[in-house]
């Protein structure tokens, strides 16, 4: 078996193109990719009955985000709580985690103002338009 390597870290989302423009923005991530996918193998691979997906893949550097919207569209998740087992969340380092805070627009939600933690580390947390969270902390 080979050694494995992060390829991608997909995030399911209901509008894929305001989802691609919040992380564009915000994040000022470069849109790699726009494509479809459809037809029994891909229905058959992801357990979704005559499932097909839109696609955006997003440059990370070291990793692909991909953002994927399926159709048909299943019900939402509660809005995630990071306790919860199973939940999960995207982190991406930036040079100064107070400076994003500050230019961040207004309506985007955080969960707290930019914190040090014991370990030294300053994180944020925040909500892109589908609630998924992400966090923030000093590269």
């Amino acid at each position: 078996m080979s050694d494995p390597t992060a390829h991608h870290v997909g995030i399911t989302v209901a509008d894929l193109d305001r989802a691609a423009g919040f992380y564009t923005e915000t994040f000022d991530l470069d849109l790699l990719a726009e494509f479809s996918v459809g037809g029994d193998a891909f229905a058959e691979a992801v357990a979704v009955e005559d499932g097909s997906a839109e696609f955006a893949h997003l440059d990370g550097n070291e990793v692909i985000i991909e953002l994927v919207a399926y159709d048909p569209a299943g019900d939402a998740n509660e809005a995630p709580e990071l306790n919860r087992p199973g939940a999960t969340h995207l982190g991406l380092s930036v040079d100064d985690v107070e400076a994003f805070y500050a230019d961040l627009d207004d309506g985007v939600e955080t969960l707290s103002p930019p914190r040090t933690t014991e370990s030294g580390t300053t994180i944020l947390f925040v909500r892109d338009p589908e609630g998924n969270l992400i966090e923030v902390l000093d590269a």
